[in-house]
């Protein structure tokens, strides 16, 4: 129902409620696009009576008992009273103008558009609709962001949805975005900018960080529009702008076109390890190998070696993946001799509890009755200590040979990401880090604080593509307060920039070992830890948002830090409880900080251990084991992804 009379808000002029209603609820004055619930934006896009419902989903409830000034319990109930809704997202399957169609339309009255467990459970179940239909997808979104009352396993739902985009690329199908009015954080930084063709209404925001957030930080004041779809055209970021009475016979036309694509119809999964973000659809796979091409070089120079009777049956990383349609998968790259043999290789002997997997005592811990329990505040001090070892550091104690590589071959070098060749036991591998610089406010400043900007993030993926091409492991070192919240930041794409990120990590076909080293902040860390195993130091924290910001949006009260981080289970133990790390690094009594050199011995030997177990395993496998790893992220499925986790640790998983 619409009232007799409506005020713009922006013009502030009086609008009929029927002209308005005419109008699909755009001010006929100044074009002000108001927003919509989920409901009336299926009702505007779709046929008449064509809308039926996806399938359901169990998502975890309230997984972190979380409460600040009052339990997010009541806040879920509330929301689902007010709104009529279970979640910020209603999936269904549909057509528009007779072109079938899967939407999820998200509604920004329920907690924002929060991003939760339950949100990325429908998006993954939409996506999973168009697939098994192979009809397009359209998401139209609105979003404040991650939710936080869901700590890290909201975060999860970035890559978990960016996993189910590389499927739907793979195969071929469709999808489109539209960008409501707001679209910020996690989602901006995942499924809302994966699609195809980014439409956007006009007038509409959408950023990895907020206005506010920017202004508070750089302490100046943003130009007008920005962070627009004006804006965003302007600096290609979508790819039209379409006010709402055109946006059916628009979506029609694309539908037509693009439709469900026949099986093997996707993306191409080769490309050269220097691709930029722009080129092909999707670079969510990458091949190893192309066909009939010569082995690649091995990082010392050698010519790799041809397959031998010595080489292990389930020889690692060498196929490229298949997509869902089954094709046919390119020649194995076979592995240089030192990676197949690392004891060949000259290397530093790592510390005393050095030893492959197997071995009698582990390099990690995995139960949660092993790791001591910690204030949670006291373990954010910790991993934000000036004097605790930088990647840098870590690297020049574990990594021989290590070469760094500069640069995302686009714009420029940003030095809060180092990353390049070395070796880690002996054996090759591709090491990235995010850099905070020394202990000095000088260095600091100098490397961002270990803030990556998009330019950061490119130059990572370039990196793991090329150890794609080469058949390298690739080891990542996190250690970031988040992603940089500049405006300049903005303008390079930041959201782009990590949302491709996690769709290039979901389906590198290599093993991939994630450890963070200190601060692992919101999506700017977790654009460098999309892994196979991801492990914490004892002193590490992991979050969707620092306790501070979490403090000031919830509590309304940034003095309510200590309170936050508690709430937001971000400590070692508790990460593991969760599932989301499978194992905790120990450290030095005291912290890392008090002996870097046997911090790093320790980091070095779990490593080790993690890279000796996933390099025996093909390519298929490492895919399978990775997606069913964030597939049960926020699921209420009674096996938690810690426990899927363990089942790979013990040979039972994914083959």
């Amino acid at each position: 129902m619409v009232a007799d009379w409506v005020r713009c808000e922006r013009c502030a002029d009086l609008i009929y409620g029927k002209r308005f209603a005419r109008t699909l609820r755009v001010c006929p004055d100044c074009g002000w696009h108001s927003p919509l619930t989920a409901r009336q934006r299926l009702d505007q896009l779709l046929d008449a009576d064509s809308a039926a419902p996806v399938g359901e989903v169990q998502p975890l409830h309230d997984p972190l008992e979380f409460a600040d000034t009052r339990p997010y319990a009541e806040r879920l109930a509330d929301a689902r009273a007010k709104t009529g809704l279970k979640e910020a997202v209603i999936c269904v399957l549909g057509r528009i103008d007779d072109q079938p169609v899967v939407v999820a339309a998200m509604d920004f009255r329920f907690l924002g558009g929060s991003l939760g467990c339950g949100v990325g459970a429908l998006i993954c179940e939409a996506a999973r609709t168009s697939l098994a239909r192979r009809v397009p997808l359209l998401l139209v979104t609105a979003s404040g962001g991650a939710r936080m009352q869901e700590g890290a396993l909201a975060l999860m739902q970035m890559a978990k949805t960016a996993q189910a985009m590389a499927e739907l690329d793979e195969a071929g199908i469709l999808t489109v975005s539209l960008i409501t009015d707001p679209t910020y954080g996690g989602v901006a930084a995942s499924y809302a900018t994966l699609a195809d063709v980014i439409l956007a209404e006009p007038g509409a925001r959408l950023g990895f960080a907020g206005p506010r957030v920017i202004e508070q930080t750089t302490r100046e004041r943003l130009p007008e529009g920005f962070q627009t779809a004006e804006f965003l055209m302007e600096h290609g970021m979508v790819d039209d702008i379409i006010p709402r009475s055109a946006l059916r016979p628009t979506l029609a036309r694309l539908l037509a076109l693009g439709g469900s694509g026949a099986p093997g119809s996707g993306v191409p999964t080769a490309g050269p390890a220097t691709r930029g973000p722009s080129d092909g659809a999707s670079g969510a796979a990458v091949a190893t190998a192309h066909p009939g091409s010569a082995p690649p070089a091995a990082p010392d120079g050698d010519a790799a070696a041809p397959d031998t009777p010595d080489t292990p049956p389930d020889r690692p990383h060498a196929t490229t993946h298949a997509g869902p349609d089954g094709g046919p998968k390119a020649p194995a790259a076979p592995l240089s001799a030192a990676a197949r043999h690392p004891g060949a290789a000259s290397h530093r002997t790592l510390g005393a509890g050095a030893g492959a997997a197997g071995t009698a005592r582990s390099a990690v811990m995995r139960e949660v009755k092993e790791v001591a329990e910690r204030d949670a505040w006291e373990a954010v001090r910790g991993a934000r200590h000036p004097d605790r070892p930088t990647v840098m550091d870590y690297i020049g104690h574990i990594v021989d040979d290590f070469h760094e590589l500069h640069g995302d071959r686009l714009a420029e070098d940003c030095p809060a990401v180092v990353g390049g060749p070395g070796r880690i036991g002996g054996r090759p591998v591709m090491v990235i880090g995010q850099h905070k610089g020394g202990a000095s406010l000088a260095e600091r400043q100098a490397h961002r604080f270990g803030m990556p900007a998009p330019s950061g993030y490119r130059k990572s993926a370039r990196l793991m593509r090329m150890a794609a091409k080469l058949g390298l492991p690739v080891v990542t070192l996190v250690d970031t307060p988040g992603a940089n919240p500049g405006p300049d930041a903005e303008r390079g794409g930041q959201a782009l920039a990590i949302a491709e990120n996690l769709r290039l990590m979901v389906r590198l076909p290599v093993p991939v070992v994630a450890a963070v080293v200190g601060e692992g902040g919101s999506g700017g860390a977790l654009a460098l830890a999309v892994a196979d195993r991801v492990l914490i130091s004892a002193g590490g924290i992991y979050s969707v948002i620092s306790p501070e910001g979490c403090a000031a949006i919830l509590w309304k009260n940034p003095e309510a830090a200590q309170a936050a981080a508690a709430a937001l289970r971000l400590d070692p133990r508790e990460l593991l409880r969760l599932g989301v790390v499978d194992g905790v690094v120990p450290e030095p009594p005291d912290g890392a900080h008090r002996d870097p050199a046997k911090a790093a011995a320790l980091l070095g030997d779990a490593l080790v251990e993690a890279l000796g177990e996933l390099v025996p395993w093909e390519a298929d496998r490492l895919l399978a084991a990775r997606a069913e790893r964030f597939r049960h992220f926020g699921l209420d499925t009674g096996v938690t992804a810690g426990s899927a986790g363990a089942q790979l640790h013990t040979g039972r998983g994914a083959s």
